[in-house]
């Protein structure tokens, strides 16, 4: 079975759900192979042992087949007032400088991109008041074109943006963090309709 690797922090863990976020949901509902690499607090920036960087390269077996590789665009860097940086012209992996926001996101789409020769995709959270958070979602449309990466956009979504506040309050514990029924009947939808799960599931059951 080849799996689908998220890497991400306490959104991609499911911190305010008692753990069992979309990625869980995911897995028991298409019966598809899901890792889940995901620890609260940590950011994409390589600012120690449980950074994005560190946890892929460490945690995250290099054999393993891989069908997608999936990153959260953390909230943490934004929060933290981590330095954007600038994009570089560059596509080797040395070469990119993982004390930014931009040069990890470089990273990781190298690296995942050639330990496990997949797609990669990144997801961003949906919207809050962020001037930072923007910047972040900005930079990773300047790096779409350049890796060919799939971009999972809730922060932009129209309708996510404009849910009734009554839906809001059940489907978010707070800005930043959805609820269990925030992921099943908000999130989930998303990352089904991007993958198309729905037609792969048929036809592997046809």
């Amino acid at each position: 079975m080849k799996n689908y690797i998220f890497l991400g922090s306490s959104v991609t863990y499911g911190s305010a759900a008692g753990g069992h976020s979309f990625v869980d949901m995911l897995a028991e509902k298409h019966q598809i192979g899901c890792i889940k690499e995901a620890v609260s607090g940590t950011t994409l920036v390589d600012n120690g042992p449980n950074s994005y960087v560190q946890r892929m390269i460490l945690n995250l077996d290099k054999k393993m087949e891989c069908e997608q590789f999936i990153c959260q665009l953390s909230t943490n860097d934004a929060t933290q007032g981590m330095p954007l940086g600038v994009a570089s012209v560059s596509k080797k992996l040395e070469d990119f400088d993982t004390s930014t926001i931009i040069g990890a996101m470089e990273y990781i789409i190298c690296y995942a991109a050639v330990t496990w020769q997949c797609p990669v995709t990144f997801y961003t959270n949906t919207y809050y008041d962020s001037e930072n958070y923007q910047q972040m979602v900005d930079l990773l449309y300047q790096l779409k074109d350049k890796w060919n990466i799939g971009i999972i956009d809730l922060w932009n979504d129209e309708k996510m943006r404009n849910v009734q506040k009554d839906k809001y309050d059940r489907y978010m514990a707070d800005v930043i963090h959805p609820t269990e029924l925030g992921y099943r009947e908000w999130w989930m939808p998303k990352f089904e309709t991007f993958f198309d799960f729905k037609k792969k599931f048929n036809k592997e059951n046809n």
